[in-house]
Formats: structure tokens, sequence, C-alpha cells
């Protein structure tokens, strides 16, 4: 049997960092309010001429040396991300070139803060299935170019930044399983107004902002993490206490802990990287993957549990060995 492995990871942060302090400077808020209710301390955003293939194409070769192959192995771009550097082409081609991979699928998925688990998720089936031999695979996001600044619902959130992976074959058990849904019935409940063919001509003005409903948010991502993690562990044959890491979309501290609550896992088997990062939409996951990979908790042979909510809504978990 054949299964798809991660073998490697990396990520970019913008070097502009914006604290908790500085908030405070640009809209009504207070270093409690934010990170009582957020957790988030600082978050990195991109520079007005960085774009998110910028940061695409800086994650990737971190990833690239880290799994130790070369570019010119890799058969498959696939990216998940809501901010594409542009309507068309779609953002792995452009990556693709930009790195100078050979011709190949090139997939870009937009799902709001689930689109690397869509993105791994294609992945996997490639490389099962033989048609990819070496696929790199990518969550990223300049979300904060999207902020309304004088929302501190929405403001005090949202970070920028990339994170990627190296996926290949394997005969060792690695991807176990992985799920993906989508509703479009909570829609209005986080959206952004304007896009290809609707409202073109708002889009990045101010009349055009990410907007949400907090406390619906909430409660539907909570009930949907938990199901879909529980879900994807019951199909992975894996079972809760056997998972050594829980890695969820870090979209703020009170949802990572009542999914955690809800899934009856300890917060210290939790990666948390909210409090440095803000919630960066498609690239969280990525992000806290390598984190904790380079800072030594997450170890090869390691199960881990990853799940992500988003706008739409979407939602999805993968289950895998590292």
């Amino acid at each position: 049997m054949t299964y798809s492995r991660i073998v490697g990871t990396g990520r970019y942060l913008p070097e502009k960092i914006l604290t908790k302090y500085d908030l405070e400077k640009i809209v009504e808020t207070s270093d409690e309010w934010i990170r009582t209710r957020t957790g988030v301390e600082r978050r990195h955003a991109c520079a007005e001429d960085e774009t998110t293939s910028d940061m695409c194409v800086a994650a990737a070769r971190a990833a690239i040396e880290d799994a130790g192959i070369d570019v010119a192995d890799i058969d498959m771009v696939a990216i998940g991300t809501t901010t594409p550097d542009l309507i068309f082409p779609n953002i792995a081609t452009i990556v693709q070139h930009r790195l100078g991979i050979q011709a190949c699928p090139t997939i870009a998925t937009e799902a709001a803060c689930t689109g690397f688990v869509y993105a791994l998720s294609i992945v996997d089936k490639y490389v099962r299935c033989g048609e990819a031999k070496c696929a790199l695979v990518i969550g990223a996001e300049c979300i904060t170019k999207l902020v309304d600044w004088s929302d501190r619902n929405t403001c005090v959130l949202f970070g920028d930044g990339a994170g990627a992976v190296i996926v290949k074959p394997s005969e060792e058990p690695g991807i176990l399983t992985t799920r993906i849904r989508g509703d479009g019935q909570y829609k209005e409940l986080l959206w952004y107004p304007a896009g290809a063919s609707k409202n073109l001509a708002i889009a990045g003005t101010d009349a055009a902002n990410i907007t949400m409903v907090g406390n619906e948010v909430f409660k539907v991502a909570v009930k949907t993490l938990g199901n879909v993690a529980s879900e994807a562990l019951q199909e992975a044959g894996v079972d809760k206490d056997d998972v050594d890491w829980f890695i969820p979309h870090q979209a703020n501290i009170r949802i990572i802990q009542a999914a955690a609550k809800r899934l009856d896992f300890p917060m210290e088997k939790v990666i948390v990287t909210v409090q440095d990062h803000g919630n960066t939409s498609a690239a969280s996951i990525p992000l806290a993957l390598d984190v904790a990979i380079r800072d030594g908790r997450v170890k090869k042979g390691d199960t881990l549990l990853f799940a992500s909510f988003g706008g739409g809504f979407t939602w999805g978990s993968v289950v895998l060995k590292l």
C-alpha cells in the first residue's frame, strides 16, 4: 500500500510585526481585551509591495531544503489561499514558474482558512494513485490587506504568512485519512463582499472588508471542528488517546480551547501559535506544524491531527503520522 507522507516543512513570515500595543494606537481596544478574547499578542503583516506568491516562494524554498530534495524533483504544486496575487493565472502557476519547477499540475484552492487542508487532501489522492511523486503544498495569506482597521472585532485577529510542506510516496504510514466539507448556508457569518464577478470595483477599498458575526462563528466552528476531527479519527482507525499532537487552525485562543475541550484533548497536547502569528487563515496549520517540528515538540513518528474551519463555511481534518 502506498501512503503520502510529509517529508519536509518550511515557513515564511513578513518582517513587519504588529503588536497588541500597536493596535491600541489604531483602534479603540486594549491589551487585556485583545489577549483575553483572541490570545493574539503579535502578528506579521505584509509590506505594501509584498505578495502572497513572494511568501509562498520563501516558504517553499525552506521546505525544499528541509526535505533534502531538488526543485527538479517536484511534479505537483497545490496552494490554498483566499488572497492570490491575481485573479488569473492561478497562484500555483506563478509559484511554479518562480521556483523553476517543471510544467506540472498546478492547483489553487480557495477554501478560506481550510485552504491548506483542502490542498493537502487533493495532493494525498494524487500521490496515492501514483500521479505525483513529489508535491509541494502551501497555505498562504496576505489577509491584512482585506482588514478594516477601524473594526476591532476583526483587525485584532489577522496576520500574514506562508507555510509549506513537501509530500512524497511512502510504504510507511503517512497521511491516514483526510476529510473535507463545505456548506454555503453560513456564508454571511464570515465573508468578504467583493470578487471578480461581483462588486469588483470596491475590492481593496474601505467599502469592502472582512465581515464576521463572531458569536455565531464561534458556536458553529467549535461544533464543526469537533465533529470533523472525530470523523477523521474514526475513519483512520486511530484512538484519540494515541494522538500525540492536535494542530488546529489558529482562529483565536477561545475557539482552540473550546475545540480541544470538546475533543477531550489537554492543552498540553495542542500546538498553539496564535499568540505569535494571529489568525493567518490558510497558512496557520502549516506554520504551526513547522514551528513545532523545529522547536522539537513534534517528532518523526508522531501521530498528528489537523482540523480547520473557514468562511463559507468550509471545514476539514487530516490524521497522519509524521
